[in-house]
């Protein structure tokens, strides 16, 4: 007995190999939280001290360590006093972000799963061929179906609406190819077992294929927020008209270093929410991550 507990606590440690990994993925997450960790601290510092620092940027020695403020001189809420009460712009927008990101994903979780479902449990003419356009249609850029979503998007005269940015998005390629292919791996047998319980096509896409694909769905909600909430490009495109409507992402790319602590403040602001989306379906993303490589 004494023997078999020695055995198992050597297999635990760690190689040499394993522990120059972990110091590895240790810096690698250091240099990922710095400009976050940077962008949270740097939005308590007053107005006048982050812009006397910021128009310093370029004037350093090249032979010697750029300066780096750890702390300000004197702690200053006034920038989160000026977003969310005396400048409601920025509330605005950030509420426009949170409009298309919830609208977003219930349209997505509307029709991406019944999609993927459809094409990974049923056979029918031209199924193969739209699949074969789903494909192609994830591996285009957004800058080569951006002509052909405007001319569709003012055909159906949405164009400059809150629908124009909603409903592309809905439509997801890559979410619809990343759940076909996790449902195709489901097993026959667990559909079959439920067939002979009198469960239909629907009942049985609601109670044996939706819980079975939940960390894959939670990974994908989970990237779907992110993609949705950090777009930029959409609303530049389909919203060049209302700037009203547009949400708060594209905001900090209009910024100068005059507004450098509203920049902060908002940045600060708009990380939240992501966080608190990771870290709730952290178990589900990794988990996700997993089971589709093993698929």
């Amino acid at each position: 007995m004494k023997r078999r507990i020695r055995y198992s606590r050597r297999e635990g440690k760690l190689t040499l190999g394993g522990k120059l990994s972990f110091v590895l993925v240790f810096l690698l997450c250091l240099l990922i939280l710095i400009p976050m960790v940077f962008t949270f601290l740097y939005s308590f510092f007053p107005k006048t001290e982050i812009e006397a620092y910021l128009k310093s940027r370029g004037n350093y020695d090249s032979s010697q360590w750029m300066d780096i403020l750890y702390s300000p001189a004197q702690f200053s809420l006034r920038q989160y006093y000026k977003i969310l009460i005396e400048e409601p712009t920025y509330l605005q927008l950030f509420c426009n972000s949170a409009m298309y990101t919830g609208a977003i994903l219930l349209g997505q979780a509307l029709i991406i799963p019944l999609t993927s479902y459809c094409l990974s449990r049923f056979t029918f003419w031209g199924r193969d061929a739209i699949f074969f356009l789903i494909l192609i249609l994830m591996i285009l850029p957004f800058q080569v179906t951006m002509a052909p979503s405007v001319t569709v998007l003012r055909w159906l005269g949405i164009m400059d609406t809150v629908w124009a940015v909603i409903l592309p998005m809905c439509f997801s390629p890559f979410y619809i190819f990343l759940l076909r292919q996790f449902m195709a791996g489901i097993p026959n047998e667990l559909l079959e077992a439920g067939m002979v319980d009198g469960v239909g096509p629907i009942r049985g896409f609601l109670h044996v294929i939706l819980p079975v694909c939940r960390p894959i769905l939670g990974a994908a909600m989970a990237l779907s927020f992110a993609d949705s909430w950090n777009m930029v490009e959409q609303p530049l495109v389909y919203l060049a008209n209302k700037q009203s409507l547009q949400p708060l992402s594209v905001m900090f790319n209009q910024i100068s270093t005059e507004r450098a602590d509203v920049a902060f403040a908002g940045a600060a602001l708009y990380i939240l929410p992501a966080l608190f989306v990771y870290f709730f379906f952290q178990e589900d993303i990794v988990a996700g991550i997993q089971l589709s490589e093993l698929k």
